[in-house]
């Protein structure tokens, strides 16, 4: 696969993950969180490893404990994004958690000891501007800043150290078996967690089966387990950059389907974290070598 093409098939991912924060929304109105959550992977999961059992069965001790890995980190993730869903809205929790564009940099930076570059700083400032815009609008919450907010903050921290480790992990691994195991890694936790703190009902209606099905093939089986093999070519600081075209596209669904309004003063913010993007296009990123 030659970048363009991995990068063509991280964009097409991450467009079809932000088709999750409309059905999660929707879904959460019948459905409780971890519930929700681990019945999209375990469907997601159940399928992929059907049709690709034959990488799962040859796959070694390092592919697995990583997968593992991965899928702990996911679940945070999405955890956080659920929770933050039951009080923010479907754009706001797009554009929120996909900050994480900030933090790759930054976190590369600690790891590798140097000093982000200039143009890196100028990018993450941008966006933080855009991000306090987008939440400290007189309009953009119904109840100021909640908790919501700061589980979807969290996810993006979260989402960033995600997407370090997938860069780290496929380098010498198979990345499908990785993108697999970790979606089965996510919906064991989930319904752990529903077990625990949820009634754990499955769902009756044949509307919410339908939310489910979305979900758990185009948003993880499609959206989560490609993205380790795009990975495998791009760099990590890339693919966080990609990351700004999940909220463009959440918030166009928000406002088709769920009459989800933005001021101004959010709008300013959104174009700003979306003109980070144009932005980091500028510049030529180092890209990884395979053979």
């Amino acid at each position: 696969m030659r970048v363009w093409q991995a990068e063509l098939l991280l964009a097409a991912v991450i467009a079809a993950r932000s088709v999750s924060y409309l059905f999660e929304k929707i879904g959460l109105e019948s459905m409780e969180p971890f519930t929700l959550l681990g019945l999209r992977f375990l469907l997601a999961f159940g399928f992929l490893g059907i049709l690709f059992w034959r990488q799962l069965r040859g796959a070694g001790w390092s592919t697995w404990w990583k997968g593992i890995l991965l899928g702990g980190v996911l679940f945070c993730v999405m955890g956080c994004e659920l929770l933050g869903l039951q009080t923010v809205s479907s754009s706001m929790a797009s554009f929120l958690e996909n900050t994480a564009i900030v933090f790759v940099p930054l976190f590369e930076a600690v790891l590798s000891r140097q000093w982000p570059r200039r143009d890196d700083l100028a990018v993450s400032g941008i966006i933080l501007i855009g991000v306090a815009l987008l939440v400290l609008s007189p309009g953009s919450l119904a109840d100021g800043i909640t908790i919501g907010t700061a589980y979807c903050l969290l996810a993006a921290v979260l989402y960033a150290g995600w997407i370090l480790l997938t860069g780290c992990s496929v380098r010498e691994e198979p990345p499908l078996a990785i993108g697999i195991l970790s979606l089965g890694v996510v919906g064991i936790l989930s319904m752990g967690a529903a077990l625990l703190f949820e009634s754990a009902v499955l769902p009756t209606a044949a509307g919410q089966w339908g939310i489910l099905l979305v979900l758990a093939f185009v948003c993880s089986a499609f959206g989560f387990t490609l993205q380790p093999v795009a990975q495998r070519y791009v760099s990590a600081q890339r693919a966080g950059m990609f990351c700004a075209l999940n909220p463009v596209v959440a918030a166009i669904l928000g406002w088709l389907f769920l009459q989800e309004r933005m001021d101004s003063f959010g709008l300013a913010g959104a174009i700003l974290i979306v003109g980070s993007l144009v932005l980091s296009q500028r510049r030529k990123v180092p890209q990884p070598v395979h053979d």
